[in-house]
């Protein structure tokens, strides 16, 4: 007779001494004691009958073995977080009808700068709802249940999700008008060469789609190189250079202003999206349509579609 397979609770703890680098950040993460956790990597050893781990100055390092398992026990941590997300939701009464966790995704700008406020409307009308915000450039997997509703400025093309299109926001250059004072208005892209630029570190497919339809800003060196885009915009506010900003957004900074508007306006689309299979879940169908109208209202304050 084969031995029952390890609990949830081993690969949890497992999982955790990978992300963390030690037993003791591991269990601080966990709220378990220490001890605890090393019974499970050692019961979790005896399973799979080797090493998960080697003592090295920077703490307990993954061996081969560990480094295998490592993507499965991803996947149980985002199905586990899933399945609780969608228990969590579960209730009687019309008062129940929209509770839980709901995990939503978003750029580092939008989920900073544009989300909270309409999240907090989606708090007042719903008290029980929760949410789970995520800030990350990159696309999450909708279909592997990384999230359940996502903001996203690239198109989704991935099949069985219910996605919306909330229209178009214009790009601009900004700077903060003391940075202006201090050195000027460039009139034309030329003039960026002497200025302090703001800009990316790598570039990613986005950027470079972006450089494709205005080569000119491939041109100059930038004095400040962040892939944060969170981090650009609050350079530009510091008044440290000229930086690519949302035109709506930069809009409720009086201090920021708009420089060569002729010569660099480009539109950048934006989508809501979720797994088909919730749309007739109420917590996750409130956040999506309650994301979708608050975007629109930002989206029209450039009056752009």
């Amino acid at each position: 007779m084969n031995p029952p397979p390890p609990s949830w609770d081993l690969y949890r703890s497992f999982l955790a001494v990978i992300r963390e680098g030690s037993l003791s950040a591991a269990a601080r993460a966990l709220g378990l004691t220490q001890p605890t956790l090393a019974r499970h990597v050692a019961a979790l050893e005896e399973a799979v009958g080797g090493s998960l781990f080697v003592r090295s100055p920077r703490g307990l390092d993954p061996t081969d073995a560990a480094l295998a398992l490592k993507p499965q026990a991803e996947a149980l941590d985002r199905a586990a977080a899933s399945l609780w997300r969608t228990a969590s939701g579960l209730g009687a009464g019309p008062e129940a009808d929209v509770r839980g966790t709901v995990r939503v995704t978003a750029s580092e700008v939008v989920g900073a700068r544009i989300l909270p406020a309409i999240l907090a409307g989606l708090r007042t009308r719903h008290p029980a709802l929760e949410v789970e915000l995520v800030l990350s450039n990159s696309v999450d997997d909708l279909l592997r249940r990384d999230a359940d509703v996502a903001v996203r400025m690239v198109e989704p093309d991935q099949q069985a999700l219910l996605v919306r299109r909330i229209g178009s926001i214009a790009l601009g250059m900004y700077a903060h008008r003391d940075y202006l004072d201090r050195h000027g208005i460039p009139r034309r892209l030329e003039d960026l060469g002497h200025h302090s630029l703001i800009g990316f570190d790598r570039e990613t497919p986005d950027i470079r789609a972006m450089m494709r339809r205005m080569p000119a800003i491939a041109l100059p060196r930038f004095a400040l190189r962040s892939d944060s885009h969170l981090a650009q915009l609050s350079a530009v506010e510091a008044g440290f250079g000229i930086g690519i900003c949302q035109v709506p957004l930069a809009r409720r900074n009086p201090d920021l202003r708009r420089v060569l508007a002729d010569a660099f306006d480009m539109p950048m689309g934006m989508w809501v999206a979720m797994h088909e299979d919730l749309r007739s879940t109420p917590r996750c169908r409130a956040v999506f349509d309650g994301l979708a109208a608050g975007l629109r209202d930002h989206v029209s304050a450039d009056h752009v579609t």
